[in-house]
């Protein structure tokens, strides 16, 4: 589809929009978001082409700021179609209902929600610190059907849609969706008990990962730590993310290992999303 957009674009557009377009726009469910110029017509001229394009799609928003806050919420404009942020999102045989201006959503995830779920074991019991509408926690319920997953998010917003998307997927009972800070919720509830930590919120994974640790069982477990890197093209981002958690886990006094180490995705110039799998085989210092 970003091919036959690009060859449309081309005739109506100078090249530095249609640069700027093709890499940065998102399709959630009927809705495409993209980070559009700041060219109103221009902007426009995108979101119709895309809608010509690609006929599934009903909405297309501009996002005009970053995903930031405890809320990880973005802000969005209309430019072509309804006037809806809610959409229904198709993903590994699930279905997410997910309000894309109030709860954070990414599908460029899609092939780490399937990684971490083929990774699980029978009876296994899951923490899920930041969970968001639940797109992890569901698809993980729904690949190993004996797991128990306890999934976290502080965005009211987000946890509604999460229990909502647990009753759609028909995997309530085994997906305990829970409103609150991570942190405090593994500290009063849930230490040592799980099996394995997930911790897809890169802005706060290296504040929050003794409380990940804490919440594995005494006999250690794995934790899917995700985070924010910044790398020239002579030095390795995943290294990078490495070296500092190793200095961090030294500080706990664990011991550990490394599996999985990898690029989940570019984020901007020089900066990248990257995910460690870390295999913690003891807590007994």
């Amino acid at each position: 589809m970003r091919v036959r957009l690009k060859e449309k674009l081309a005739a109506r557009l100078p090249p530095d929009p249609q640069t700027h377009i093709y890499s940065s726009f998102d399709i959630i469910g009927d809705i495409a978001i993209i980070k559009a110029p700041n060219d109103s017509n221009v902007a426009k001229a995108i979101a119709k082409q895309i809608m010509e394009t690609h006929k599934k799609i009903q909405t297309v928003y501009a996002q005009t700021s970053p995903v930031e806050g405890n809320h990880r919420t973005r802000k969005l404009t209309l430019l072509a179609g309804q006037n809806t942020t809610h959409t229904k999102h198709k993903e590994a045989g699930c279905i997410f209902c997910v309000d894309v201006e109030k709860c954070y959503f990414s599908p460029r995830l899609s092939y780490e929600h399937q990684r971490v779920a083929q990774q699980i074991l029978a009876q296994e019991i899951v923490v899920n610190m930041f969970a968001g509408v639940g797109c992890f926690s569901v698809i993980i319920a729904k690949t190993s059907p004996q797991t128990k997953v306890y999934s976290i998010d502080i965005n009211p917003v987000a946890y509604q849609f999460m229990i909502k998307n647990t009753h759609i997927n028909g995997v309530e009972s085994r997906v305990y969706s829970l409103l609150g800070d991570a942190k405090e919720l593994i500290e009063t509830q849930f230490e040592n008990i799980a099996d394995r930590v997930l911790m897809p919120l890169p802005e706060k994974a290296l504040q929050y990962l003794p409380a990940a640790v804490l919440a594995l069982k005494k006999t250690g477990g794995w934790i899917h730590y995700y985070d924010f890197e910044h790398a020239t093209n002579k030095e390795n981002p995943v290294e990078k993310t490495r070296l500092k958690v190793i200095d961090k886990l030294d500080q706990l006094g664990i011991r550990y290992s490394f599996g999985c180490g990898r690029i989940v995705r570019h984020t901007g110039p020089n900066w990248y999303q990257t995910v460690l799998d870390i295999q913690v085989t003891s807590k007994d210092q």
